[in-house]
């Protein structure tokens, strides 16, 4: 694991015990921190060795040097993100110690990726790239294991971190090499003073940098456009990403549609930063399989493709799916992120049936009844038996939800098992 000297010694409250708290905890322990932890969820608290096990709420929080929580505890709302304010204490998170670890490790490079939508896919592509040209890099943050969970890389290797708005409020000095802005469309209102906080702590990634350090950011939204402009001073160190490049992604199997144009773009940008010549990143482009849940072909029976995308948690992820297939029966619905489906209104022309589930079913059908066919199916099995029945050869049955999963799964893959298994149960 990743652990620091600097921790020794010190006092840290822990809150949330899930993947990411639990990794963080075995780290702080390793590194000589006196940790109290604790989960409202009882099962999580077993197991946890080396740190006192104790509800945060009833402790003087003063006497910590800081308290660390996970992404999904909203610093807007949460009592003890409130009660730690208060007290003094810095809230903080497991990217920030990975920050204050880094001085400690091998010499080394980092890649911090945000952005609204394709920020997995381009995480895993970059580190794809990276592996390619025999250059050690692992990903973590937003996307696979906890990153203080991970063996420290070898000198001169690269950690490749997709960070969501979440992290980079828990992160204050983390000084990425290279950091990517690929777009910002509205996401986590719930969390943010409106639209406006959601794009300044996107920006913070950027306020972090060194100014000799690289920024790569999509201009292909007026927001994006904004914080490029805001940097113009950075000269050479500044690439922008504009829409609308042509690119032959015919070699690309797994990077189909303008999205993951965009996508292979920064990814292409962030490798030859790093010294990566053109001739490895074709390589590269042209063998990467692409992420689990992000218009991944999971089945074909009697000829209908079966397309899970349930990492589409929004409408503007959706919209690349749908524009992807001429004719699509669209399983969409779950905890809706906002009050309409604009984003994919381009491509309802690509809609044969759509089938809502979840608690936007009804919100969602309303919306698109005067468009297109609709049926309520309100369960994903009911979706799939349903579009399954009415899909001809050719066609394809696509669950990408534009919603989040919560209301029905534990997450989306979560979801995008259940579609699979659903396919499974058809063959």
């Amino acid at each position: 694991m990743i652990v620091s000297s600097s921790w020794r010694g010190k006092r840290y409250a822990v809150l949330g015990l899930a993947r990411t708290g639990v990794a963080t905890v075995r780290a702080l322990v390793a590194g000589g921190a006196d940790v109290t932890a604790w989960d409202s969820n009882a099962d999580r608290r077993e197991g946890i060795e080396g740190a006192t096990i104790a509800d945060l709420d009833t402790i003087d929080l003063a006497r910590f040097d800081a308290l660390v929580v996970s992404p999904g505890v909203p610093l807007n709302t949460h009592p003890l993100a409130a009660k730690a304010r208060a007290a003094g204490v810095a809230i903080t998170g497991d990217i920030e110690l990975f920050a204050e670890a880094r001085a400690e490790l091998p010499p080394h490079k980092v890649v911090g990726i945000t952005g609204t939508n394709g920020k997995s896919t381009t995480t895993a592509l970059v580190t794809h790239i990276l592996k390619q040209a025999g250059i050690p890099a692992l990903m973590g943050g937003n996307i696979g294991l906890p990153i203080l969970a991970q063996a420290p890389l070898p000198a001169g290797g690269v950690y490749v971190l997709e960070l969501s708005s979440y992290q980079i409020d828990l992160t204050h000095s983390l000084d990425c090499d290279v950091a990517v802005l690929l777009n910002l469309t509205p996401d986590h209102l719930d969390r943010y003073d409106g639209f406006a906080g959601y794009a300044a702590s996107k920006a913070r990634l950027f306020a972090m940098q060194s100014p000799a350090h690289e920024a790569v950011i999509g201009i292909g939204d007026v927001p994006s456009a904004e914080i490029a402009r805001s940097l113009s001073a950075r000269a050479e160190h500044l690439t922008k990403i504009a829409p609308g490049v042509c690119l032959d992604q015919s070699r690309w199997p797994s990077l189909q549609g303008p999205h993951n144009a965009q996508n292979a773009l920064a990814a292409i940008a962030v490798a030859k930063v790093l010294g990566v010549d053109e001739a490895t990143i074709d390589r590269a482009l042209e063998s990467f399989a692409g992420l689990p849940h992000r218009m991944e072909k999971v089945g074909e029976v009697h000829g209908v493709a079966y397309v899970d995308d349930s990492k589409a948690t929004n409408p503007e992820s959706t919209a690349p799916a749908l524009g992807a297939f001429p004719r699509v029966h669209w399983i969409v619905g779950g905890r809706a992120k906002g009050d309409d489906l604009d984003a994919c209104r381009p491509w309802f022309d690509h809609v044969v049936r759509a089938y809502t589930i979840g608690e936007a079913g009804a919100r969602f059908a309303a919306i698109l009844r005067d468009v297109m066919p609709v049926e309520e199916a309100g369960t994903l099995a009911t979706a799939v038996e349903r579009a399954a029945q009415a899909a001809q050869p050719g066609e394809t049955v696509l669950l990408s939800p534009a919603a989040a999963s919560f209301d029905q799964f534990r997450d989306y893959e979560h979801r995008g098992q259940a579609f699979r298994d659903a396919v499974g149960a058809l063959a």
